[in-house]
């Protein structure tokens, strides 16, 4: 029996059939290629619609050199676009999906630069974003008006190219949503003022769309409901504008999201990290659905078949937005569909290298999945040779991920892991407050070793004598690292421990502990929330310009609320360079004046990781190839970790 019927079910939009309720919403890949779809964005989302995605929105495309940036987005202010865009429709088509265009221009959120430089941005009115710290330029009335003839000739050129619908974005306080504000929409001619003025500029957009794509196209909108930003749109105003577009006739169906790019607190809601509860939109967009009467997709933390198929079964949404779970599994819909739920490599939520790679400007992809965003790069690799032997030491996510590629190709592998537990760091990362959810890759990993061909060997650590017993025709190197000493020029008596033995309970910190944070990542912002959650108090002292200085943005700026929500105290720029008795020394990393803590009974090290290396020494000249991957090649995260893992189990 399948447990997802609705998701499985069709829905019909102005006469177009989408086969499912599965849609890849707009999200920047960063695989544009001369600011066109090239073929790596081709083979990106030609995946995802053959892994049985009903719907597939390609990211917004920017109609109006306005908004145009250095940044390698899409443009389709041309025709001599239409072809590459053509070349896309045609390949999500030949796979049984629908895909839809999106049309967007930044307004006042940017950074916009150009050669080097930062470039004029304009909005409705001069009204500075909080993000970006950008002070726009009003736009005058004539570009207005050519804003809205840019986007009908946009549509037009979707239309022609063979796509099936067009959806504007009105969404986290881009340049529509900016107009329908009137706390950033100041103008006093026809484009603002009252309720009407201030939807004209989107209305007539959507009008001029139609007119110029035709009737057949579909015409959407993406909307927050809530910006969530002191001067943001708010759920009874966008629920006015939604119901005027559809009384009106404008749009056929409204894309709910949440939150604003124009502030730090809004910008959290554009990629909801783990911390964020699975399908939190949703009710609220139950709401706009019947308040409207018109079909309503829905995002935000969908990651699972069966969280989708009980917002259908609530009546909450008529699509749901799974992007991030066909990052992951791009045939997360086939499996559902065929029943096999078990299979699915569920989306864990890091945001590390799907908007992560987008804030660090490179191209997408997955912690979990090395091969999203890099489709034509890994293309299936050559089988086993007959009766190969494969032996892999560590059974961390490298590791794992070793033996699962190679076990694929054929090889029988036996994984060797030193501890009671397959995982490694992976395990003391979900132990952390909000970050359960890390765990998953573990999950996925162990579900996807569980095939015949695989032995895996747990509280074995390896010498060279046992590796040459298994007698294996290559080996994979991934034992980890493991917490360094603590590089300390004076040390009396104080009580010194290492983060991961507060988590593993082999030590206890007193009442009043400083995290001395030389990672800069989730270590030290989980284990101040971690002690301060279990009644600490707590400071933080980062080796850095601020607490989470390697983490993905959205996730550091939502962690570092929840630590002031605390009361956690943060010294940046703090490196600890001793400890005597009740009393930590730091110095500033720029001027090296020092910094006293004092009052402290245990400092916590989220330090220096050492990688692992005796056993790369002791196999030196063993006559079969070594390969390394992860921590003992060189401490990093679990991306590269996977990545290298994959990699190995790929070239062995």
């Amino acid at each position: 029996m399948n447990a997802t019927p609705r998701l499985f079910s069709p829905l019909a939009l102005r006469g177009r059939l989408l086969r499912n309720r599965i849609a890849s919403t707009g999200h920047q890949t960063y695989l544009a290629q001369g600011h066109r779809p090239g073929a790596d964005m081709i083979a990106y989302h030609q995946a995802r619609a053959r892994g049985g995605a009903g719907l597939i929105i390609v990211e917004s495309a920017r109609f109006h050199e306005t908004s145009f940036a250095d940044a390698p987005d899409l443009h389709i202010d041309t025709d001599d676009a239409i072809p590459a865009f053509a070349r896309l429709a045609d390949a999500v088509h030949r796979e049984g999906a629908s895909i839809f265009g999106q049309l967007s221009h930044s307004g006042r959120v940017s950074r916009r630069m150009r050669n080097g430089l930062r470039d004029v941005a304009y909005a409705p009115s001069a009204v500075a974003d909080n993000r970006f710290h950008t002070m726009p330029r009003a736009m005058p009335e004539d570009m207005v008006l050519e804003l809205v003839e840019a986007a009908g000739e946009a549509a037009r050129r979707y239309a022609q190219a063979g796509f099936d619908g067009v959806e504007l974005l009105a969404s986290h306080g881009l340049l529509f949503a900016q107009f329908l504000n009137p706390r950033v929409n100041l103008r006093t001619d026809a484009w603002g003022g009252d309720h009407d003025g201030r939807l004209r500029f989107l209305l007539d957009s959507l009008r001029r769309a139609r007119a110029a794509a035709g009737d057949e196209i579909v015409i959407g909108v993406r909307i927050s409901i809530d910006e969530v930003e002191a001067d943001g749109l708010q759920p009874a105003e966008m629920t006015r504008i939604c119901s005027d577009l559809v009384r009106l006739g404008a749009i056929d169906y409204v894309n709910v999201t949440m939150g604003s790019m124009a502030g730090l607190g809004g910008s959290i809601h554009v990629v909801p990290p783990m911390q964020v509860a699975t399908g939190y939109i949703a009710p609220q967009a139950g709401t706009l659905r019947a308040a409207i009467g018109a079909p309503v997709l829905v995002a935000g933390r969908i990651n699972q078949p069966q969280i989708a198929e009980r917002l259908l079964a609530d009546g909450l949404a008529d699509l749901c937005g799974m992007t991030r779970a066909m990052i992951s599994d791009p045939e997360m819909p086939n499996k559902a569909r065929e029943g096999r739920l078990d299979d699915i490599r569920a989306c864990i939520g890091c945001n590390q290298a799907c908007i992560g790679h987008f804030h660090a400007g490179n191209p997408i992809s997955c912690i979990q999945t090395p091969q999203t965003g890099r489709e034509r790069r890994f293309e299936a690799p050559s089988p086993a040779p007959r009766g190969g032997h494969v032996v892999v030491v560590g059974g961390g996510p490298a590791g794992m991920k070793a033996a699962v590629t190679a076990a694929g190709r054929g090889y029988r592998v036996t994984l060797c892991e030193a501890a009671a537990r397959l995982g490694g760091q992976a395990l003391a990362a979900q132990a952390l407050p909000g970050r359960a959810e890390f765990g998953g890759l573990i999950t996925n990993l162990e579900h996807e070793l569980d095939r015949p061909g695989i032995e895996i060997r747990r509280n074995s650590p390896m010498t060279r004598e046992d590796v040459a017993a298994l007698a294996p025709d290559a080996i994979v190197l991934a034992t980890g690292a493991r917490p360094g000493p603590p590089a300390l020029e004076m040390s009396e008596g104080g009580h010194v421990v290492h983060a991961v033995d507060i988590l593993s309970g082999s030590a206890n910190p007193g009442n009043d502990a400083l995290v001395a944070d030389w990672r800069c990542d989730w270590v030290g912002m989980g284990m101040a929330e971690h002690l301060v959650r279990n009644g600490h108090r707590v400071r933080l002292a980062v080796n850095g310009t601020h607490a989470g200085q390697n983490l993905q943005m959205y996730l550091r700026d939502h962690w570092a609320g929840i630590l002031h929500g605390l009361g956690v105290e943060v010294i940046p720029y703090a490196r600890l360079f001793g400890v005597d008795g009740g009393t930590a020394y730091l110095s500033h990393v720029v001027t090296g004046a020092p910094i006293l803590c004092e009052g402290v009974d245990t400092v916590v090290l989220a330090g220096v990781p050492v990688p692992e290396t005796g056993l790369e020494a002791a196999l030196a000249g063993i006559g079969v190839p070594v390969h390394l991957a992860g921590d003992c090649l060189s401490p990093r995260t679990a991306e590269e970790a996977v990545y290298e893992g994959f990699l190995a189990g790929r070239e062995v």
